[in-house]
């Protein structure tokens, strides 16, 4: 496997689930040579982040690093965040912008690390059976750390995840598919199929092509890696850049194929939407209407993680190698698992309405976005939220939000209220873009080679692609001979204006 960080999906929450015990760690066989573990936690590089030097049986070799916001109250949920090839678990800290979401919304994380003397690439194992498997090396001592977390801060065992980039996000999907007991959803990030290789010499083949293997045989995969398991499933979230030559996009396609056959549902979208970065999400519900998978596809995005760098409720991350300034996955994966304090998918509503429909963007200016939905029966009102956010409680099935800045993307849902008050699960997200310059930006015009536009600040390279800052888009190659001209419409926003400014 190449030196890039490859990530992939995990499980999600389900109607009856087996709760993490001591029994299921007493089947994890002991594959690898232990690290030699001393008691007690030691700091790592990043504040805040801290190593536990025992945590349990470890067969994988594996690190263990946590993170807790103060004041973690019990039966809190887990994130498990596994870091790319020749990354650690402090710079994926560091970067994902996990930490903005553990302090906001309350949650546990978890970064297992891997080593060169695992894999002289620092890679998780995704592709080898005997450290990817149940109850086998790496996949088992990332169980040993959720046992330990779940014990430490005493939280909800039935909302535990797991995520992960690049070779991390290989792991997710294969631990979404031995420990479906476990985990209550996953997010694969330029990932692959889980147990799409059983060896470094065949992972190429999922990396660079297809399996070309029905959705029935991509869903055996994961049928067979806990045999006799018949459900809940993970919830699965896929994100893939449309221009990624590491992970060849086919990949998330056969993600979407392989979950959708497990749970049982088509491979035609319930619902698509466009948000910010060039985004688009399909939803791929389950039978009782809730989202099973939801796969994220970015327009002119190369190979790593999409986070958005900046103060707003949506934005988190740090841009860096493989950390690709697009739009913020941490965000819409933290809500689509219901970390934000709404009901998660599958969740029930305990009483509660259920999500609103059809929400959709009727109109746009230059301060302000209007929305329309389908009418929710017995709904006294609604709750409409702007990244998270509630900015209003209108009685009818429309709302017009403003006061917004101009050439600015904004990302909505809306959730149902009842006579008593209690709010039903929030919809699903759409966005939207209001009209003109944003508000900061000049609106001016800078025609020049990929290269200075780099130099200038007004575009980042990846892979030896270059990519418009703000919008993300496909510049082509990173060289001298391509000439572009870049419209900035928003503070540190620009598109690509060739046919004219």
């Amino acid at each position: 496997m190449n030196s890039s960080p490859l990530p992939r999906p995990a499980p999600g929450p389900g109607t009856v689930r087996r709760r993490i015990s001591t029994a299921v760690l007493g089947v994890l066989a002991l594959v690898a040579a232990c690290l030699g573990a001393v008691a007690g936690a030691a700091p790592a590089t990043a504040a805040g982040l801290t190593q536990v030097t025992s945590f349990g049986s470890n067969p994988g070799s594996l690190a263990m690093y946590e993170y807790a916001p103060a004041g973690l109250p019990a039966g809190a949920p887990v994130v498990v965040a596994l870091h790319g090839c020749g990354q650690s678990a402090s710079d994926y800290f560091s970067h994902s912008g996990w930490q903005k979401y553990a302090d906001l919304w309350g949650f546990a994380l978890v970064l297992p690390q891997t080593s060169a003397s695992n894999n002289a690439l620092s890679c998780f194992s995704w592709f080898d059976p005997a450290k990817d498997s149940r109850g086998k090396g790496e996949a088992a001592s990332v169980v040993s750390m959720v046992s330990h977390a779940v014990t430490q801060y005493g939280s909800d065992g039935d909302r535990v995840y797991v995520t992960g980039l690049s070779a991390g996000g290989g792991m997710t999907a294969d631990l979404l598919a031995d420990y479906p007991d476990i985990f209550a959803g996953g997010s694969v990030d330029s990932g692959l199929p889980a147990q799409c290789a059983t060896s470094q010499a065949a992972a190429s083949t999922c990396q660079y092509g297809s399996l070309n293997l029905t959705p029935a045989q991509l869903g055996d995969k994961v049928r067979a890696s806990d045999p006799g398991y018949a459900g809940p499933w993970p919830r699965v979230a896929i994100w893939q850049g449309a221009s990624d030559t590491t992970v060849q996009p086919v990949n998330a396609t056969e993600l979407r194929d392989q979950w959708t056959n497990v749970w049982g549902i088509g491979q035609t979208a319930s619902s698509t939407q466009s948000l910010p970065g060039g985004t688009t999400l399909s939803v791929y519900d389950d039978p009782s209407g809730a989202p099973a998978v939801q796969l994220y596809q970015i327009a002119g995005m190369g190979h790593g993680l999409a986070v958005d760098p900046g103060s707003g409720a949506e934005q988190c991350g740090t841009a860096g190698s493989y950390y690709l300034d697009t739009i913020c996955s941490s965000y819409y994966t933290a809500r689509f698992w219901g970390l934000d304090g709404s009901t998660p998918p599958g969740g029930g509503g305990g009483g509660a309405l259920p999500a609103p429909t059809g929400l959709a963007v009727s109109g746009t200016t230059g301060s302000s976005v209007s929305l329309s939905w389908t009418a929710v029966s017995g709904a006294a009102s609604y709750r409409v939220f702007r990244g998270g956010m509630q900015v209003g409680s209108p009685t009818s099935s429309s709302y017009t939000d403003t006061g917004l800045a101009a050439g600015t993307a904004y990302s909505y849902t809306v959730a149902a209220v009842d006579s008593s008050g209690t709010a039903g699960p929030a919809s699903t997200a759409v966005g939207a873009t209001t009209t003109g310059s944003g508000g900061g930006g000049s609106g001016q015009c800078f025609t020049a080679s990929n290269y200075s536009q780099v130099a200038a600040g007004r575009a980042h390279q990846s892979g030896g692609y270059t990519y418009a800052d703000g919008s993300g888009q496909n510049m082509g190659l990173w060289n001298v001979f391509t000439t572009h001209t870049l419209k900035e419409t928003g503070p540190d926003y620009y598109v690509i204006a060739d046919g004219g400014c």
